[in-house]
């Protein structure tokens, strides 16, 4: 009878039947979910709407202003060179005024003062960080497998029993992966029969041509040199070398000796959101004119990390992640990049479980016969959707309609009752009359009203399927998700830029559009879900 939450857990079924995704259509036709977008309707809410219309003007009223100080100083330089004497005067009697009698100030004079100073309020306390570009990884055609190919490559490693060969086949022809995702070269040359190159020195390869490549884009994207990026952050669970990576991008773009680099490693799916907050915390912690640019690289090395056991818990990621990466230009300096930023950061919410079943879910060591492969234990379903329901509830107040909210506080309110009513028969020797209370289930808020777009992390079909349905999201909300596992796999924490590229220059049955916001959703090993929303300029 007790309540954990206002807020509903979103539980998410593996054994539900999944839903097939072909590329080459809309995912309004999918099986089973014939329905049109056209004849859908979210309820929005207007005061969200006008907050994020706000949040657009304010990207540009600062060179509005500029723009009026330039008409006002031509209009006072004109005046002078008609009439300095009078001007002068003019000016004497404005700061006579201001020392002595501020109440004899015209009120077109009070008005421009404080029209001033509010602006000079907001500008000093409003530090926003914007997303200028940002790029994901293309894999070359001949990185590119069938879902044949890849067990072709799992029996070449001479390693596998049949029954993990098949167990892997099953697992693949319900993953959602489609049949053209990329594997690095060092273990698709086993298609050719030369064995698989699982040396640090085969994973730097990989790590080059992914991060160099998205980088180079990335900047370009921007109109960015690498000598003016001031914050470099690269996230990458598995693969962590020495020289870092972060020094690997330093020297081959030869950025500047004193940018900042942070090398993150062993946060897993989620870690590119977690790259993201600290990239804007650094931002904003430059208080200066200038203010500063990130660029954050989110990516996962596949070369090392086959594993080569024959244990259940540990073969699922031999057959769900694919090579892939993202980069992305951030930025905080208002007057000279804000005009041409993307998006707008609006707000992180990360979340860490604490206990040893969120610790133990994803979880990387050896298996009976000491082969090394990470573990993915049985309740990570479980512990995903509590550990999301903390992060909607904290996230809920910055992103829901009020009615939304209010439904939220009424619903908590009336199982505290429940709960009190509960304990005070049961206490009391009136088990029937407490049997007969009502129980209140935990109210699920509609996000859509205040979310136009939803990045649910590519981690599997089932994942992507508890979500939609417990958030009572449409599968247009979904369609990003599904293609982007689709065509490119788990591509761990640079899934959530692919689903974004994907709703930003392919997605028709839910167009962008300035002022939309886009909220990305990721998990990762520890155990973590970390949600970040973005505001589209």
């Amino acid at each position: 009878m007790a309540p954990r939450s206002a807020y509903a857990a979103p539980h998410i079924d593996a054994g539900a039947p999944l839903r097939r995704v072909d590329s080459e259509t809309d995912v309004s036709e999918v099986e089973g979910t014939r329905r049109d977008y056209r004849y859908y309707r979210v309820r929005k809410s207007n005061l969200i709407g006008m907050i994020n219309w706000t949040h657009v003007l304010s990207t540009f009223y600062p060179y509005f202003l500029l723009l009026l100080l330039l008409v006002l100083s031509h209009q006072i330089f004109s005046a002078i060179r008609l009439n300095p004497e009078l001007v002068l005067s003019e000016l004497k009697k404005v700061y006579s005024d201001v020392v002595h009698e501020p109440i004899l100030l015209t009120t077109g004079v009070k008005t421009s003062l404080l029209s001033f100073l509010a602006v000079w309020i907001v500008a000093r306390h409003d530090n926003p960080v914007y997303l200028l570009s940002f790029s994901t990884f293309k894999a070359p055609s001949d990185w590119k497998v069938s879902h044949s190919q890849i067990l072709d490559m799992m029996r070449a490693q001479n390693c596998f029993s049949e029954g993990s060969i098949d167990f892997m086949r099953r697992i693949l022809a319900r993953s959602g992966t489609g049949q053209a995702t990329a594997w690095p070269p060092a273990i698709v040359q086993c298609l050719h029969g030369t064995p698989a190159d699982r040396s640090v020195e085969g994973s730097r390869k990989e790590a080059q041509v992914v991060v160099c490549t998205i980088v180079e884009e990335a900047l370009r994207k921007a109109g960015v040199s690498p000598k003016e990026i001031d914050i470099l952050i690269i996230n990458c669970s598995l693969f962590s070398p020495t020289p870092s990576l972060c020094a690997m991008v330093v020297e081959h773009f030869k950025m500047r000796q004193d940018v900042k680099t942070y090398n993150l490693s062993g946060m897993g799916c989620s870690a590119s959101l977690i790259s993201i907050d600290l990239a804007a915390t650094l931002l904003q912690a430059r208080r200066s004119a200038r203010g500063g640019r990130a660029l954050v690289v989110s990516t996962e090395i596949i070369t090392p990390n086959l594993y080569h056991g024959n244990d259940k818990g540990f073969l699922i990621q031999n057959t769900l992640f694919r090579c892939g990466g993202a980069a992305m230009v951030l930025s905080n300096r208002w007057i000279t990049d804000a005009h041409r930023a993307s998006y707008k950061h609006i707000r992180t919410v990360r979340v860490q479980g604490n206990d040893i079943g969120s610790y133990n879910c994803v979880y990387e060591t050896q298996d009976d016969s000491g082969m090394h492969g990470v573990r993915l234990g049985k309740d990570i379903v479980k512990v995903a959707g509590k550990c999301m329901e903390k992060n909607m509830t904290t996230l809920g107040p910055y992103v829901l309609a009020f009615s939304e909210q209010a439904k939220v506080v009424v619903t908590l309110l009336a199982r505290i009752v429940v709960k009190f009513l509960y304990r005070t028969a049961n206490n009391m020797g009136h088990e029937k009359l407490a049997a007969k209370l009502p129980t209140i289930r935990p109210f699920v808020p509609d996000f859509k009203r205040g979310i136009d777009h939803f990045c649910i992390h590519a981690g599997g079909r089932a994942v992507i399927d508890g979500i939609e349905k417990n958030m009572r999201l449409e599968p247009f909300h979904t369609e990003a998700s599904r293609m982007t596992l689709l065509n490119y796999g788990n591509t761990s924490s640079s899934s959530v830029w692919y689903e974004l590229e994907y709703i930003q220059n392919q997605q028709k049955s839910n167009p962008l559009k300035k002022g939309h916001r886009i909220m990305q959703v990721a998990f990762g090993s520890g155990f973590k879900c970390n949600s970040t929303v973005w505001l589209k300029l």
